[in-house]
């Protein structure tokens, strides 16, 4: 006889293959005719731009390009600074065992380092080093059961569940043009140096869609015709729509950005302004909280039972943490004395993570980056480190927990001090995506297949062992965790001792047991 069931539909986006590995870049570039030769490199920037994707069978395919500034010191009577731009495009093909054409991927892509060599002074070499973070997702449909209706007598183990389910992912691309303005009194004669990152991310939900909204922080050095260096940052809006069926205010969002290409480029010098263009890629992932009242395992104390039962990996309490961290040091920087700072780059960096009893910890380094500039305009270039901790607390079943942390540069201010020391007042805002991975079974075509043998027993006295559990002891004896509960007077039945002397009732088909 099958078994009526009632079932419920759920949509898990199994994590298929992750994958973390360093694609190296390096090509060479040749000094054009309109610039001065290369007498010393300053410094090297880029920014990544990734214009192709593709998930093939074992592998996934990337085009791009790291769109890189060098700034260099003239060799000529006056030791100008200048500066050099290309692209440095790259194709990688990376090896993702299990991965299959047409499934789904989020794909984040981290400039690490990137320098470059004087060949001769007309040429020089660029060697980049890229971190790629590979996820790769496969939707499934699942049906679980939730109940039964027809089969008196039959024993569920239940688990009270709030799991994830996947409604749906999607992705767009934004458009953002704008012309940023710079100081009057600049007449702009080339861009130095570029660094571009999205921050002060936020998600609204309206009709069926998903409103990615953030802003492109854009850092610029250049060089006037006067032969002076100046800097700007500043802040361009990224908005844009993703369009993804039955999403509601309740969902649990994940967006991802990437810059698929950009353009850069001083306007007449009369604007006193810089033209950028940025074509932007923004993936959306939206789950639905669910309860869900899981039938874990079943018997029946009369009849043998048949069914399948299959283990599946879902996503629960999936939560998103933002909060501030504010460093507050002063950190010793040589030879930095009677210099003015021009730019300075700042990087956090995660080198551990520590997974602890209610509580994830971070330590890190803040890698800082001094452009300086002393009375003859001479640049050179400083760095110093400042080590930081991070921790969140409250954390639940830190073993199964999965996170990433994403850190901003929401503000930064540094002034130099006597004796070399320069007072850093930095906010950094830390965003923590956390999930728990919990495998659960599911069961399903439920049918019986007979009577049960029949135990010759009344009432049997039994040990208790290390394992055991109220639920696998009735099961065995053809029991129920109530009738043991009820005839050894047991106020929790999830708590058993091992040594402990227990009466097991056998099961009769009128809900009465033999004492």
């Amino acid at each position: 006889m099958v078994i009526e069931t009632v079932n419920e539909n759920l949509c898990v986006n199994k994590l298929i293959a992750a994958k973390r590995d360093i694609i190296m870049v390096e090509g060479d570039m040749i000094v054009p005719d309109s610039k001065p030769d290369i007498l010393s490199t300053i410094c090297t920037s880029g920014v990544v731009c990734i214009y192709k994707k593709e998930v093939l069978d074992e592998k996934v395919r990337m085009d791009g390009n790291i769109n890189t500034y060098i700034m260099y010191l003239a060799d000529d009577t006056q030791d100008k600074v200048r500066g050099i731009n290309t692209n440095l495009d790259f194709s990688e093909v990376i090896s993702v065992p299990n991965s299959k054409e047409g499934m789904d991927s989020v794909i984040q892509t981290k400039l690490k380092s990137i320098e470059c060599k004087v060949i001769n002074e007309r040429k020089v070499g660029i060697k980049a080093t890229l971190e790629v973070d590979i996820k790769i997702y496969a939707k499934e449909e699942v049906e679980i059961v939730n109940n039964i209706q027809n089969a008196e007598g039959i024993q569920m183990l239940k688990e009270d569940l709030r799991v994830n389910s996947l409604i749906g992912m999607g992705e767009n691309k934004i458009y953002t043009k704008d012309n940023i303005s710079i100081d009057n009194i600049d007449n702009l004669a080339e861009i130095l140096k570029t660094d571009i990152s999205i921050v002060d991310k936020d998600i609204k939900v309206s009709y069926n869609k998903i409103l990615a909204k953030a802003e492109a922080r854009i850092k610029l050095m250049y060089l006037t015709e006067d032969n002076r260096v100046n800097s700007i940052d500043t802040k361009v809006p990224i908005v844009g729509f993703i369009d993804i069926p039955n999403v509601t205010e309740e969902n649990i969002c994940d967006l991802d950005y990437e810059i698929k290409n950009m353009i850069i480029k001083p306007n007449a010098p009369e604007e006193h302004s810089i033209y950028i263009e940025l074509e932007m890629g923004v993936i959306a992932i939206v789950y639905e909280e669910k309860q869900i009242n899981l039938i874990q395992d079943l018997y029946s104390p009369c009849e043998n039972l048949e069914f399948n039962k299959k283990k599946i990996t879902i996503i629960t309490n999936k939560q998103t943490r933002r909060e501030m961290k504010q460093i507050r040091e002063k950190v010793e920087v040589e030879g930095i004395e009677n210099k003015s700072i021009i730019n300075v780059d700042v990087s956090p960096i995660i080198e551990k993570q520590e997974n602890l009893s209610n509580r994830i910890v971070y330590t890190g380094t803040i890698e800082i980056n001094f452009i300086l500039s002393n009375q003859e305009l001479q640049m050179e270039v400083r760095n110093s480190k400042i080590p930081f901790e991070y921790t969140v607390d409250g954390v639940e079943d830190t073993e199964n927990v999965n996170s990433r942390l994403d850190i901003e540069v929401a503000n930064q201010d540094f002034i130099i001090q006597d004796g070399g020391m320069v007072s850093s007042n930095i906010d950094l805002v830390m965003n923590n995506d956390m999930y728990q991975n919990n495998n659960m079974n599911i069961i399903n075509e439920i049918q019986t297949n007979g009577e049960r043998e029949a135990e010759d027993y009344g009432l049997i006295l039994y040990i208790v062992k290390k394992g055991d559990t109220l639920w696998k002891i009735a099961k065995r004896f053809g029991s129920t965790v109530d009738d043991i509960v009820r005839t050894n007077g047991i106020e929790d039945e999830n708590k058993i001792n091992p040594g402990q002397k227990l009466f097991i009732p056998r099961y009769v088909k009128t809900g009465m047991s033999y004492a």
